[in-house]
């Protein structure tokens, strides 16, 4: 099968290499077949129906969402953490693992370019280091690396580009593969899911950064989605990755050997199972938030309308985890009567008593609150009780 580039040639460590560099896409015929097209049809449905299962108060479901996708982004990479951990670093309560902090950071940079994509300012190269920055801070990458643009050679996979199954382009290509890619990236004239694809795939290949480009082309993937489709929050497409990752590898390689419609298919598919899973998600939660309601309001249990349980259930797809201080921020109560809040809520079987903070402060270190099942929904174990 043709490549969809060139090698060339390059120095590494005094060695010579031969380096990928991609066919620009503007020099690409991108057009698709009736069967490819047909799917990604299907795909932006898919994504328009599942937003429609948002209601007005969309914003904890949406971060519930945008959690989902930073875990699994950060997962097909190697990295993980349980998610009582990745919560706690995400809201800065206490100090929890490097790897809970790398989550968060991922899940911080999606929400940045979900927030960014509803303006009318386009995509560019700045926006790109910024999002590596917010997501590789605090990583193990030199401070050098981070928030900018590679200067020195890269592959990806092997220890170095001698066994690399691909050598990224060589540092001076990267401007003019650079601006080719934000020049497609900012068109309105492709279907929103092939530009996802497409632009997600070529990200790969040029490899700008030093590390974190699989992470960072996830979150192309989000800001064009939701730019182009005019959704509150993407569909959770790192989850449908997460389950295929063998698919996933072998639909980018399929794209450098010009077969860009089979990793479109491919990663239609994807975005079809991200909305039906955003669907999924939405009606669980919507169901266990109807449970807990019935179980506050039956005739042996009744309580005020304007009680403070009712207003922290409608917190829990936000906060997977609770503290009296984060309940009495948020409900604008003093914590002691957060406190009896939480309290109430595990003598109703809703919350769980789950642990403590660790704290650098003298004093009783506060104790987390977590809700079994929306934990069980992002598919984490709740942490031990310490």
């Amino acid at each position: 099968m043709e490549l969809a580039g060139k090698e060339v040639q390059a120095i590494w460590n005094g060695r010579r290499i031969r380096a990928f560099v991609p066919t620009h896409l503007a020099d690409r015929d991108l057009t698709l077949d009736a069967a490819t097209a047909a799917r990604v049809a299907i795909a932006a449905t898919e994504v328009a129906y599942a937003a429609e299962a948002l209601d007005a108060e969309y914003e904890p479901l949406a971060r519930l969402l945008l959690r989902s996708e930073g875990v699994a982004s950060s997962y097909i990479e190697g990295v993980s953490a349980p998610v009582v951990e990745v919560v706690l670093a995400e809201e800065h309560l206490g100090r929890g693992s490097a790897a809970a902090a790398w989550v968060a950071n991922n899940l911080a940079a999606v929400s940045e370019a979900v927030a960014g994509a509803s303006g009318v300012t386009a995509l560019s190269i700045e926006t790109l280091c910024h999002w590596h920055r917010t997501l590789m801070t605090g990583s193990p990458s030199p401070e050098r690396h981070i928030g900018v643009i590679r200067s020195e050679q890269g592959w990806i996979g092997g220890t170095s580009p001698l066994e690399a199954h691909l050598v990224t382009p060589p540092p001076n290509e990267l401007s003019a593969l650079l601006d080719d890619l934000i020049e497609y990236v900012n068109r309105d004239d492709v279907d929103p899911v092939t530009q996802a694809a497409v632009s997600h795939a070529q990200f790969e290949i040029i490899h700008p950064f030093g590390d974190g480009n699989g992470r960072v082309g996830r979150v192309l993937v989000a800001w064009v989605l939701t730019r182009r489709l005019a959704l509150l929050v993407p569909p959770p497409v790192s989850v449908a990755i997460a389950a295929d990752v063998a698919g996933y590898s072998s639909g980018l390689a399929l794209f450098r050997l010009s077969d860009h419609r089979r990793w479109i298919a491919w990663f239609a598919n994807a975005v079809a199972s991200g909305g039906g899973a955003q669907r999924a998600l939405i009606s669980n939660v919507q169901q266990i938030k109807q449970q807990w309601r019935h179980l506050l309001t039956t005739p042996e249990r009744r309580l005020r309308s304007d009680a403070a349980v009712f207003a922290a259930l409608d917190l829990l797809p936000r906060h997977l985890v609770l503290t009296s201080r984060v309940l009495a921020d948020d409900l604008g109560i003093s914590r002691k009567a957060s406190l009896a809040t939480l309290h109430r809520l595990v003598q109703l079987g809703i919350l769980t008593e789950q642990g403590t903070i660790a704290s650098a402060t003298s004093g009783q270190p506060p104790s987390l609150f977590v809700s079994r099942e929306l934990l069980g929904l992002a598919g984490a174990r709740p942490l031990r009780s310490q």
